[in-house]
C-alpha cells in the first residue's frame, strides 16, 4: 500500500499477518466485499454521523458502554435499514492529531478530542477498535444494505502527522516567518524527539491568526514555516499543515492515500475538494503577479499562469477519477465542492457526485425561481449532471436542519423534495431525530441534552423512509421532467416544484408548493429538456405531462394513482391528461406523491361513469368506488331499509295490528326493490314475490316476540372471564316448549335491530336459486359491501365502532347457520360446526392465554339465545322446536361445565 517513491512509505504499511488479522490480504475483502452491479451507486442513500457523538448517543440509548465500531448495535443498522438508508458516513473515523488535541486544550477546551479533519494517519483509531472493528462493522451494515463511507482529506494533515516530520519538503513553506510579529514560544506539539513544532503565540490567546507555524529539525537546527491549511475565507486551521500540489510526488502520495481509503470504503468523500481545483491552488497559493492574494504572504510567491501550468499541467481530480476508474473501480468518488465549482467537478473534472449547497440554502430561503432556474438550465445543458449532485439540509459545517427549516411542512416539503429529487440524497446527524445541536469535529458527546423527537420520528417513518425505499424510481434522469404551473391568469407560479420520473412500469409525479400561500393551477408541459439525435445534433424539447408519465393516448383509457401522503386515489380520463393536464390547489408548504398509477380500458363506460361521480376528488380505493357504483342499485334499497328513522319505528314496542301491517307493507315495497335489484344484478331466475312473502311472514313473526326482561347484549371481554367457576353461571333451564322464554328479543333498540337486519339479508342467496343460498347470502354481504352499511346503522342507533363490528358478526354467522336445525343435529356436532367458523370465533371472543382457548360467557349465551330464534322464525313454533330447544340446552350444560375453555366444552358435549 505504499508510494513506491523517495523516503519512506506515504500511507501505512502493514505486515503480512496484519492484513490477514484485517482481512486485507490481496485478493481477499478489499475486492471481493460488494458485487461488480454498480445499480447500488445512483440509488445511494447517505446518512452522516459524527463518530463519538454517535457512540455516546448510543451508550445512553442502550445502556451499555459503546465505544468502538463493532460495539455498534445491529439493531442500530437494522433501524438505519428500516428507514431508507443505504450508506453510513461515519465522520472522524482515521487516526486524529495529538497536537489538535493538545491546542483545543490549551486554547480552553479541555474535554475537546483531535478535529477529525486534522490527521496524524490513515489508520482507523485505536480507541474506535482499529482495522477489525472497522471491518466488522462494514460486514454487518453491508448485510442490511448499507455502505459504509469515509473521508479522505487531500487538503492537509495534521501539523505533526508523519508526513511532516519524514517529507516537511512537501508541505508549503518559507524559510522565515512571514511576518516580524509572529513569535513561536509556546509548547512543543509534537510526539516526535527528531523535531520541534509550535505554531503562533497569539493563537493561544485568540489575539491573532498566524498563517505559518514552526518546524525545527533537532538534529541539523533547521527552521521552517510551514502553512496551515486555509481556504483564505476564514482564519487558518491552526492544527493542519497545507500540502504543496505543486509536487508531483505529493501528488502521487495523495492519490496512493485515496486508493488505500477505497480499498476499505466504497463512497470516499473529498473533504474541501474545491481547494485543489487548479485554479483555486493559483489563487490561494501562488497567486499571478499584481492580483494580490487571497491568503496574507502569498503574494510573494506569485507565478504566471504558464510557470503554474507547467508545474501542475493537469487538474489532480481528473488524475484521481482515473485512476480510481481503473484501481479502485466499485468506489463512488464523493467531493464537497462550493465556490460555484458544482458543474466543473463533473462536467470536467468527472467527480462521481458533488455537494450541492444550492439545494439548501435556495429551498431554505424559498428563493424558488432561482432554484428552478438552476434546475432547468441543467436540464438544457446536460441532464445527466442532476444525478451527480449531493442535496442535503445540512452538513457538519451548517445549522442543522430543524434549526434550518424547523419541524413543520416546510421540513418534511423539503425533506420529500431531497427523497424524490434526482441525485444523491445526504441526511445530517441527528436530523431524522430533531437534533437541534451543531456537533463540532472536536465534540466527544452531545453537550445539550436532547431527547428524539418521536413526533418527528414516526413523520420520517411514515411519509419520508417509503419514498428512500423506493429511491429506484427517483434516482435517475433518463425520464426525469420539470413541469411548469400555470395559474389561471396563464403565469407560471415558481414557488411550485412538480415533476415526474419513471422506472420501468413504474412512474411518479411529484408536487410541493414551497411557499406560506395558497395557489392553484394547472400542470400541462414540461420545461425544456435537451435531447441528442443519432446524427450528433441536438435539440431542446417540451413535453406534455401525460408523455412525461407514458401514459397511453388515443382509445378510451383511464389512469388511477394514489397519493402516498393521504393514501386517496384518484381517476383521471387519459384524453384529460393529454389535453389538460392536472389540476391542483396547494396550500401552504403542501404536496403531493402520486404513484402506482396504472391504466385501465374503460370497457362499458363504467370508469368514465366513476370519474363522473367522483368529479376530481379521491378515494380510498378506485376499485371498491366502482364497486360501490356498480352496487348502488343494491345498495340504495338497502340503505332505504337500514334508515335510522325506520329501523327505531319497526324496533319500537309495542306494536297495534294496524301499525305492525303499516309496518310490513313498508317492509314488503322496500324488500321487494332490494331482492329485485339482486335478482337482476346476480342474474338470477326465482320469484322475488315469493321470497319477500315468506320474509314478511318472519318479521310479522319477529315483530311480536316479546322483550326479554334484562339485557342480552354481548359484554365487552373481562379478564375475570378466564377465573370464573361453573357455580358463577345461572344454570336454572326453562320448561321445554315454553314460547315466552324460547322466543325474546333483547329490550334495547340496537339488539332488536340486529335481528331485523338479519331477516333482511338472509335469503338473498335465494334469487340465484336454493342451492348453497346461506353461503351465497353470506358471501354477499362482504361482496355486495353490506357490512359497511349495517355498521354504520347500528353505530346510529348507539353501539360504538366495536359493538358494531360485534355484532356484523353475529349477522354473518347466523346467516351462515339460519340452518342449524336442518337434518340430525347433536349438540357435538353444532358446537363443532359453528366453533370453525371464522365469524363465530370473533363472536365468541376466542382467545388464547396460557395456552388454553377461553371464550366469553355473555356472548355463548346469547349465541345461544339467537340460534333458538333463528330456529323458531325458519321453522315455526310447534313441537319441533322442542327437539332444537334440547339440543341448545345441552350446549348450556356443557358450558356450565366447561369453565369457559373450549376444549373442557367438547369434553362435555361428548359425555352426554
Amino acid at each position: 500500500t505504499g508510494f513506491m517513491g523517495p523516503g519512506p512509505a506515504l500511507v501505512p504499511t502493514y505486515s503480512p499477518a496484519e492484513l490477514a488479522a484485517m482481512g486485507m490480504a490481496l485478493g481477499g475483502w478489499e475486492y471481493e466485499r460488494y458485487s461488480a452491479d454498480r445499480d447500488w451507486m445512483p440509488r445511494l442513500v447517505l446518512i452522516a454521523k459524527n463518530t463519538y457523538v454517535w457512540l455516546d448517543q448510543l451508550s445512553k440509548k442502550y445502556r451499555r458502554e459503546i465505544t468502538r465500531l463493532d460495539q455498534i448495535p445491529d439493531e442500530e443498522l437494522a433501524e438505519l435499514a428500516r428507514r431508507g438508508f443505504t450508506g453510513l458516513w461515519l465522520i472522524g473515523l482515521w487516526q486524529r492529531s495529538p497536537a489538535s488535541q493538545r491546542i483545543k486544550q490549551l486554547t480552553g477546551n479541555p474535554d475537546a478530542l483531535p478535529s477529525a479533519y486534522s490527521l496524524y494517519d490513515y489508520r482507523i483509531g485505536a480507541d474506535l477498535g482499529g482495522e477489525a472493528a472497522s471491518r466488522n462493522l462494514a460486514e454487518r451494515a453491508m448485510r442490511r444494505g448499507i455502505r459504509m463511507a469515509s473521508d479522505m482529506v487531500p487538503n492537509h494533515m495534521g501539523i505533526d502527522s508523519p508526513w511532516v516530520i519524514e517529507h516537511p519538503g512537501w508541505f508549503l513553506q518559507a524559510e522565515h516567518s512571514p511576518y516580524p510579529s509572529y513569535s513561536f514560544n509556546g509548547p512543543d506539539l509534537s510526539g516526535d524527539s527528531r523535531v520541534t513544532l509550535q505554531i503562533e503565540d497569539h493563537y493561544y490567546d485568540r489575539t491573532d491568526a498566524a498563517v505559518v507555524f514552526r518546524r525545527i529539525d533537532r538534529a541539523t537546527g533547521e527552521v521552517r514555516f510551514i502553512y496551515h491549511g486555509n481556504d483564505g475565507t476564514s482564519m487558518p486551521w491552526n492544527d493542519t499543515a497545507q500540502l504543496n500540489y505543486l509536487l508531483p510526488e505529493v501528488r502521487e502520495a495523495v492519490i496512493q492515500t485515496i486508493l488505500h481509503v477505497a480499498r476499505q470504503f466504497p463512497i470516499v468523500r473529498f473533504d474541501a475538494a474545491m481547494t485543489l481545483a487548479k485554479r483555486h491552488v493559483q489563487r490561494l497559493w501562488f497567486p499571478e503577479p499584481g492580483s494580490g492574494g487571497a491568503i496574507p504572504s502569498r503574494a510573494e510567491h506569485s507565478m504566471s499562469r504558464e510557470a503554474f501550468n507547467a508545474a501542475m499541467p493537469q487538474e489532480f481530480w481528473r488524475e484521481v477519477v482515473d485512476r480510481a476508474a481503473v484501481e479502485a473501480p466499485d468506489t463512488l468518488l464523493l467531493a464537497e465542492a462550493f465556490w460555484l465549482m458544482e458543474g466543473y467537478f463533473v462536467r470536467t473534472l468527472g467527480m462521481h457526485r458533488v455537494y450541492n449547497s444550492a439545494f439548501m440554502n435556495m429551498l431554505r430561503d424559498e428563493e424558488n425561481a432561482k432554484y428552478r432556474s438552476l434546475i432547468k438550465n441543467t436540464l438544457e445543458f446536460d441532464p445527466q449532471i442532476l444525478k451527480r449532485y449531493v442535496s442535503f439540509m445540512n452538513n457538519p459545517d451548517e445549522r442543522t436542519a430543524v434549526d434550518q427549516f424547523g419541524k413543520g411542512d416546510k421540513y418534511f416539503g423539503i425533506c420529500t423534495l431531497l427523497s424524490t429529487l434526482p441525485g444523491l440524497p445526504m441526511f445530517g446527524h441527528g436530523q431524522i431525530e430533531g437534533y437541534a445541536e451543531k456537533y463540532g469535529m472536536e465534540f466527544r458527546c452531545a453537550r445539550w441534552d436532547e431527547q428524539p423527537d418521536t413526533y418527528l420520528i414516526e413523520r420520517h417513518e411514515r411519509e419520508i423512509a417509503p419514498l428512500l425505499h423506493r429511491r429506484y424510481l427517483f434516482a435517475d434522469v433518463e425520464h426525469f421532467q420539470l413541469y411548469d404551473f400555470f395559474t389561471a391568469d396563464g403565469g407560471v407560479n415558481e414557488e411550485v416544484y412538480a415533476y415526474s420520473n419513471r422506472f420501468g412500469g413504474e412512474r411518479a409525479l411529484v408536487i410541493y408548493h414551497n411557499k406560506f400561500a395558497d395557489t392553484r393551477g394547472w400542470i400541462r408541459m414540461s420545461a425544456a429538456r435537451v435531447v441528442r439525435h443519432p446524427d450528433g445534433s441536438q435539440s431542446l424539447v417540451q413535453t406534455a405531462l401525460a408523455d412525461g408519465l407514458g401514459l397511453r393516448s388515443g382509445g378510451d383509457w383511464f389512469t388511477i394513482f394514489r397519493d402516498g401522503l393521504t393514501g386517496l386515489e384518484y381517476l383521471r380520463r387519459n384524453e384529460d391528461l393529454h389535453a389538460q393536464g392536472i389540476y391542483l390547489e396547494l396550500n401552504a408548504y403542501q404536496r403531493y406523491i402520486f404513484t402506482d398509477f396504472r391504466e385501465v380500458p374503460d370497457a362499458g363506460g363504467i370508469y368514465a361513469r366513476l370519474a363522473a361521480a367522483l368529479n376530481g376528488r379521491g378515494v380510498p380505493s378506485v376499485h371498491e368506488a366502482l364497486d360501490q357504483l356498480l352496487l348502488q342499485p343494491i345498495q340504495q334499497p338497502f340503505q332505504d331499509l337500514l334508515h335510522e328513522g325506520f329501523l327505531r319505528w319497526l324496533a319500537g314496542m309495542p306494536h297495534t295490528a294496524a301499525e305492525r301491517n303499516d309496518m310490513l307493507d313498508q317492509c314488503e315495497r322496500k324488500l321487494t326493490a332490494l331482492y329485485g335489484a339482486s335478482r337482476e344484478y346476480a342474474h338470477g331466475g326465482a320469484d322475488v314475490t315469493m321470497i319477500v312473502r315468506e320474509l314478511r311472514d318472519q318479521l310479522g313473526a319477529l315483530l311480536q316476540v316479546p322483550a326479554a326482561e334484562t339485557s342480552t347484549q354481548p359484554l365487552p371481554p373481562a379478564p375475570e372471564m378466564q377465573a370464573a367457576t361453573p357455580a358463577d353461571l345461572a344454570s336454572t333451564e326453562p320448561a321445554a316448549g315454553s314460547p315466552a322464554i324460547l322466543l325474546q328479543l333483547p329490550h334495547e333498540t340496537p339488539a332488536r335491530a340486529v335481528a331485523l337486519i338479519w331477516t333482511f339479508v338472509h335469503a338473498l342467496g335465494q334469487v340465484a336459486g336454493a342451492d348453497g343460498s346461506q353461503q351465497r347470502s353470506r358471501s354477499w354481504i362482504d361482496e355486495w359491501q353490506l357490512g359497511r352499511a349495517i355498521t354504520e346503522a347500528l353505530q346510529a342507533l348507539g353501539l360504538d365502532e366495536a359493538g358494531a363490528a360485534q355484532q356484523l358478526a353475529l349477522i354473518r354467522l347466523l346467516t351462515t347457520h339460519q340452518s342449524w336445525y336442518a337434518g340430525s343435529r347433536t349438540p357435538t356436532s353444532l358446537a363443532e360446526t359453528l366453533l370453525a367458523d371464522p365469524d363465530v370465533q370473533q363472536y365468541l371472543r376466542i382467545n388464547r392465554y396460557r395456552d388454553i382457548l377461553w371464550f366469553n360467557k355473555e356472548s355463548f349465551d346469547h349465541l345461544l339465545d339467537w340460534l333458538l330464534l333463528v330456529a323458531a322464525l325458519g321453522h315455526g313454533a310447534g313441537a319441533p322446536l322442542q327437539a332444537y330447544a334440547a339440543v341448545i340446552h345441552s350446549l348450556r350444560r356443557a358450558e356450565a361445565q366447561s369453565g369457559y375453555q373450549v376444549d373442557q366444552l367438547l369434553a362435555a358435549l361428548s359425555e352426554e
